[in-house]
């Protein structure tokens, strides 16, 4: 990160983008690409309305686990889990697997909603 200015003599800090690095945490890609995962799903169960017992039933998860997805406590979750659920809710998914880019050694997982 780097420091952009000073402001009542507290440092503020440009973020990298993924909060979860920021803040030190070792599988934070993976953290991130959930966090888009869930923000689109709970997106989707806002915009039709749906309860979180209507969700649950939709996902084939327990309204408890809905509850908890919704509040952003994901960790106990799969990715596969999540995009299954994606599908549930009418989302195709598609995965594309491709060279990573010359300066870097490996490659990386990101996500983009469309």
């Amino acid at each position: 990160m780097n420091k952009v200015r000073v402001i009542d003599g507290i440092p503020i800090e440009m973020g990298s983008g993924n909060v979860y690095a920021d803040l030190g945490y070792p599988d934070s890609e993976a953290m991130l690409v959930k966090s888009r995962l869930v923000a689109k799903i709970a997106e989707i169960i806002r915009n039709r309305g749906l309860t979180q017992v209507q969700a649950a039933a939709k996902l084939g998860m327990t309204q408890p686990k809905v509850s908890a997805l919704l509040r952003g406590r994901f960790c106990g979750i799969s990715e596969q889990k999540l995009l299954e659920c994606l599908t549930r809710l009418g989302r195709d998914i598609q995965i594309v697997v491709m060279p990573a880019v010359k300066n870097r050694d490996t490659g990386r997982l990101t996500i983009r909603i469309a």
